[in-house]
């Protein structure tokens, strides 16, 4: 009997096809790791790489951590300048709010939005622009949430502030990050005749297009949460890919996850929580207590929040 959760220690495994794709490797400072010009796989990629996973023992499974999340407030340090963008796609009309990730927080909070976020001023968004090469990460959160969102936010914390995931220390390359807010999330509002919905690729779409556009030299990447990883990913036959638990990590080869084939500009992306059949999840919420009246009726809340604003507006 494994009584490893006993002490917090969750097991990862690894699902892959058996032959993953070979990657270069770079030349390392350390003597003893690989030299330039070898190999490896990128199923021994991602295994080296995905730290140990320590849970408290307490909340040993995902309902417990979930209902933590929800009771438990947790002071999170990252930063938001948010811009409307309008849509370029005539078949999808209105805006949408993109939540940038910044490193000083405003001086004065905006009181119609979530804590930590304000809108740019022109001059700053004049100026927003860079020539910069630092790695940049575009994110979709889940179901009727936003950029607020805990669970994202603990995913873009060590990134934008430099952080080793493991040891804390800050000696990392510092990410950018933005936030595409589906429309009508996060406090935004509804200028569109259409609701967001696993289909709804066109405003990721557009910011990619924009993000190449204005920060040249950055290399982008994608993660997406529940909804949002849904509507991150189609993927295409031949795409790369190793799934942790419920995370599936993607490498593009520069083919896209999604519509965009081979002309996506995301390097790759990683999808958490990724309901692959939304009719079968559904069906399977329908089928237990917790998932019909707990799960179902906390997201069918955050809808109906959602449609009354539509209906109001």
């Amino acid at each position: 009997m494994d009584l490893s959760w006993l002490v917090g220690r969750s097991k990862t495994t690894f699902h892959h096809h058996p032959t993953t794709i070979d990657l270069p490797l770079k030349a390392q400072k350390d003597p003893g790791a690989p030299t330039k010009g070898t190999t490896t796989s990128l199923a021994s990629l991602c295994a080296s790489a995905t730290p140990p996973c320590n849970l408290n023992p307490l909340l040993f499974n995902g309902h417990l951590q979930t209902m933590y999340t929800v009771i438990k407030s947790q002071a999170v340090p990252v930063n938001y300048r948010r811009h409307v963008f309008d849509s370029i796609d005539s078949h999808y009309p209105g805006t949408f709010a993109v939540d940038f990730a910044v490193e000083n927080a405003a001086e004065e909070e905006d009181k119609t939005l979530h804590p930590r976020t304000t809108y740019y001023s022109d001059k700053e968004w004049q100026g927003i622009a860079s020539e910069d090469d630092a790695p940049m990460l575009i994110a979709l959160h889940g179901l009727s949430g936003g950029s607020h969102e805990l669970y994202l936010r603990h995913v873009l914390a060590p990134l934008v502030n430099g952080q080793d995931c493991v040891t804390g220390e800050v000696n990392r390359t510092k990410w950018k990050a933005c936030v595409i807010n589906a429309r009508g999330c996060a406090n935004s509002k509804i200028t569109s005749p259409v609701l967001f919905n696993a289909r709804a690729t066109w405003d990721i779409r557009q910011i990619v297009k924009w993000c190449r556009k204005t920060f040249p030299n950055r290399p982008l990447f994608g993660v997406g949460f529940s909804l949002g990883g849904n509507i991150l990913t189609n993927v295409r036959s031949t795409a790369q890919m190793i799934c942790i638990h419920s995370i599936i990590v993607i490498l593009t080869s520069w083919q896209y996850v999604g519509e965009e084939g081979e002309k996506c500009e995301l390097k790759a992306v990683v999808v958490c929580s990724n309901p692959w059949n939304l009719e079968a999840g559904s069906l399977a919420l329908q089928r237990t207590w917790l998932g019909k009246e707990v799960y179902s009726k906390a997201m069918a809340k955050g809808l109906k929040g959602l449609y009354e604003q539509y209906v109001v507006h």
